[in-house]
């Protein structure tokens, strides 16, 4: 869940991309279709940033940050690598060749 930082509310305009900038600053720059828009500051509030937390602008317009996951997927026991390990290996689809000529012989 996202907490709510900033008390100043972003009207946003369209063919635009908001961020926080390291300034601490909310900052809307063009995208590739706006051709003309240039990059300005939007907001006149400064927030202050803390590690471990990513901040953007939610859909209502307020700056808002949650906490940061890392270190990718949870490690198991290694029960699921060893089941995968001790299956069967594949059957080939194709007969051997000797196998091909014995059955025409047969055929014979």
């Amino acid at each position: 869940m996202a907490q709510k930082v900033s008390s100043e509310r972003i009207e946003r305009d369209d063919g635009y991309l908001y961020y926080l900038g390291k300034d601490g600053y909310v900052w809307k720059t063009p995208m590739k279709m706006n051709t003309r828009g240039r990059k300005a500051k939007v907001g006149s509030e400064k927030i202050s940033r803390e590690d471990g937390f990513l901040y953007y602008i939610d859909g209502n317009g307020y700056v808002v940050r949650t906490k940061m996951n890392r270190g990718g997927r949870a490690r198991g026991s290694g029960a699921k690598r060893k089941a995968a390990s001790s299956r069967k290996p594949a059957r080939k689809a194709m007969k051997s060749k000797k196998a091909k000529s014995s059955a025409k012989k047969r055929r014979r």
